[in-house]
């Protein structure tokens, strides 16, 4: 069984046990988040599709701990002009581990 899930504007194809790095949620390191924006969930030959989301079905996820994402480096250059800046970003993240995915 797997579901498609959308969080923070991205989407994730997930299944019981996976962990995955989403965009920074509230919430306390261990605590259970349910998450109802699902698009797809599957389930050996059946196969329910949301227009957008299903109702009813959840994922459970817990959080696991908050971190930052790998340095992402902007550089803008322009010749001849002595202009340039480089800027840098960690975007914040949240580890999430799959729990449950359920449907009512």
């Amino acid at each position: 069984m797997f579901a498609i899930i959308e969080v923070g504007a991205k989407q994730y194809n997930v299944k019981k046990g996976d962990f995955i790095d989403v965009e920074k949620q509230s919430g306390a390191e261990g605590k259970e988040i349910s998450l109802n924006k699902v698009l797809l969930v599957t389930d050996k030959d059946k196969v329910e599709v949301g227009k957008p989301y299903i109702k009813g079905a959840t994922v459970k996820a817990a959080i696991l701990m908050h971190l930052k994402g790998e340095k992402k480096i902007s550089f803008k250059y322009r010749r001849r002009k002595s202009s340039h800046w480089k800027k840098g970003h960690r975007q914040q993240l949240t580890r999430l581990q799959i729990k449950d995915i359920g449907i009512e």
